[in-house]
């Protein structure tokens, strides 16, 4: 990927989004809702507190997560759809 993320931000490949439901049946790709989780692809180098210390990044490559719903920018990158997202919109890694 030739995309680096600046300061504090993770760039995320999206799960995809279930193609049924629960039940078996199928969901139409308008009713589909993006899923809130996916592996982090890309990490930035961190960001610097207020006093110079730089505070390290919370995931690493290859983590799953979970992110905010409404955090971060989707774009098209080397023709795969991913996201952008601060550190501080990923609430948990999966263990």
């Amino acid at each position: 990927m030739n995309l680096k993320p600046l300061g504090d931000r993770v760039i995320i490949k999206q799960d995809e989004a279930e193609e049924r439901t629960a039940s078996g049946l199928f969901i139409a790709g308008d009713a589909k809702e993006k899923p809130q989780t996916g592996t982090v692809l890309v990490v930035g180098p961190g960001k610097h507190d207020k006093d110079g210390n730089k505070i390290e990044m919370p995931v690493a490559v290859g983590d799953r997560v979970v992110y905010s719903k409404y955090g971060g920018n989707e774009i098209l990158c080397d023709d795969e759809q991913v996201l952008i997202v601060r550190a501080d919109d990923i609430y948990a890694v999966f263990a």
